[in-house]
């Protein structure tokens, strides 16, 4: 399988009928969301997926790409960033139009506070060990040390946020992210790319390895949780109170 026909398959093809869909009964604020979440995906994701290919954790077979490469990595590659968090804003978008969260909202400045710690000390010890260098956790230490920093952010300001959505977010991200693993999983299996068995745990589950799930589970997150704090009133008025906040202690330290 070309990489150009498995971009074809199982990304291109499910946007284009998701897109038609939605698009006319979505708004201008989900689109925006969706803008930037694509932006960030490709600025944030180029240098670390180039490491990963210039270091040999995962490479691709030259004779299925179109051999236009930037970098260390693949024209489709790039491709790939973009359309992925494309797919992820408009499944987001259908699941939200038919799952509404239930019950009155309660800020919890605990639950923030609490989930961004454990997954900020998560963070540090992912980088102890990509940083220790111990080669069979190096594609799953760099995962999450690549993966976390973007999320604590979003926990810091909108755990509660996200936990009352947890129903649209459980929806967007279990059969998302179970499809593109099982995309991944039939691309690896017909060589598009490989996996480095040295720089891996050698987990599989089928013939795809446990590295590849985290990531593709992980990225539908992120996304997922950026477009629900940014579509909802709540992110509206925290931010204004966080943004008056800033500008009283100006005026304090002037």
């Amino acid at each position: 399988m070309t990489y150009s026909g498995f971009l074809l398959c199982f990304v291109v093809i499910p946007i284009i009928i998701l897109f038609t869909a939605i698009w006319r009964k979505s708004n201008k604020l989900f689109w925006l969301a969706t803008f930037i979440h694509v932006i960030l995906a490709v600025i944030y994701t180029t240098p670390w997926d180039n490491y990963l290919v210039a270091t040999r954790v995962w490479y691709y077979n030259p004779r299925l790409v179109s051999g236009i490469v930037f970098g260390y990595v693949p024209l489709e590659e790039y491709t790939f960033f973009l359309l992925q968090t494309l797919l992820v804003g408009l499944w987001w978008q259908m699941v939200v139009r038919r799952i509404n969260s239930t019950g009155k909202f309660q800020p919890s400045q605990r639950l923030r506070y609490t989930t961004s710690i454990i997954v900020a000390v998560i963070w540090l010890g992912a980088a102890f060990i990509f940083l220790s260098h111990w080669k069979p956790l190096t594609y799953l230490s760099i995962i999450l040390f690549w993966a976390i920093p973007p999320m604590i952010p979003q926990l810091f300001f909108g755990a509660d946020i996200l936990w009352h959505h947890r129903k649209l977010l459980a929806w967007t991200i279990l059969p998302l992210g179970l499809y593109l693993s099982f995309a991944d999983s039939l691309a690896i299996k017909s060589g598009t790319w490989v996996i480095n068995p040295a720089q891996s745990t050698n987990i599989f589950i089928g013939n795809l390895p446990l590295e590849e799930a985290v990531f593709f589970f992980l990225t539908v997150a992120m996304v997922s949780f950026g477009v629900t704090v940014l579509r909802e009133k709540e992110s509206r008025s925290r931010w204004m109170e966080i943004k008056d906040h800033i500008m009283m202690r100006k005026r304090v330290m002037s």
